[in-house]
């Protein structure tokens, strides 16, 4: 264990050495050393990344804000190195939280576990986007304030977050309840329901401030609406691949319940047409097989990005995708 936090580390050890042993157990478990670091924030890390790594949705400029991040080589199992974040366990409340812990390195220890033919496909898949308004959304070009880039970057990650790095979460998830750490990982999915209801509050301001754009005549009132709809797709939609793992596993009680917080809390206030992708996207992933060729994924892939698309269009913007597979 590696650290420059100076208190509150005791119960990180305990329940770090907990979830190793139970994970240790399993004929999967192939890992024969562990660095834990717990750091104040993950600068040490993102300094040592460069940007091509096979990094989450976000790359570097995400990276930072992440919780717990679990670094492993591919073509090395026996080890892997696990980062978690201080300042940013303590935004999201997980700070001193036990189960929310254990969920959270149980998930970053799933990952090498949970790789399969279809998480190797996933890897090898590239998005090029292009979007075309089918309405007036923006001023024109002479006028544009730089809305049209800023939907542009929105959408690429959301699209890299909910459909090519879907499999390798969702895959994750499974091998977290499959190794018996279902209850701590609800736990931890229910806080963030509960976290998402609350940041709603912040929905307003956005759209507020939308609206003052458009009364400044920067901005079309159809383009506001669109740009609340992509805010609603990149805050809540990922949480179906929370409740779709959860179904997978059989643990059906566990995701009606997160379902119920989920539709009764924070659904209601989306947009609709956001609200109706969700069991679009859970329905996806929960189909999801484990041995899919990149071929065979790029066709889930379109699915998954013609659920986003079908939003979009309905808001006045084409979105086209180009997927492509890299050579290994």
């Amino acid at each position: 264990m590696v650290s420059d936090v100076e208190s509150g580390l005791g119960p990180f050890v305990g329940v770090e050495e907990e979830v190793v042993a139970k994970y240790a157990a399993s004929p999967r478990w192939r890992q024969k050393a562990v660095t834990l670091f717990v750091l104040k924030d993950l600068e040490p890390l993102v300094r040592q990344l460069c940007e091509g790594a096979a990094l989450p949705p976000g790359g570097l400029a995400t990276l930072g804000h992440r919780p717990i991040v679990n670094v492993y080589d591919l073509e090395n199992p026996t080890a892997c190195h696990i980062f978690v974040n201080q300042q940013a366990m303590e935004k999201e409340g997980y700070w001193g939280d036990h189960e929310a812990v254990k969920a959270l390195l149980a998930h970053e220890h799933a990952h090498p576990l949970s790789e399969c033919e279809t998480t190797r496909s996933a890897r090898r898949l590239k998005a090029d986007l292009s979007t075309e308004s089918t309405r007036p959304l923006f001023p024109s070009e002479d006028e544009d304030s730089g809305w049209q880039g800023k939907v542009d970057r929105l959408l690429a990650l959301i699209v890299d977050k909910l459909c090519l790095y879907a499999p390798r979460e969702v895959f994750a998830n499974d091998a977290t309840i499959e190794g018996s750490f279902s209850a701590s990982l609800l736990h931890l999915d229910k806080k963030n329901v509960l976290s998402a209801a609350e940041g709603l509050r912040s929905r307003g301001t956005l759209r507020q401030m939308l609206q003052d754009e458009v009364e400044a005549g920067s901005l079309t009132p159809a383009g506001a609406d669109l740009l609340l709809a992509i805010a609603d797709m990149k805050g809540y939609l990922d949480l179906a691949m929370e409740t779709a793992s959860f179904y997978r596993q059989s643990k059906v009680a566990e995701a009606q319940e997160l379902e119920e917080m989920l539709f009764a809390q924070v659904m209601p206030h989306l947009d609709p047409l956001v609200a109706e992708a969700y069991p679009k996207l859970r329905d996806a992933y929960t189909g999801l097989p484990d041995d899919a060729s990149p071929e065979a994924l790029v066709q889930l892939e379109r699915a998954l990005i013609g659920i986003l698309a079908e939003v979009l269009n309905q808001k006045g913007l084409r979105l086209e995708c180009r997927l492509s597979v890299s050579p290994e």
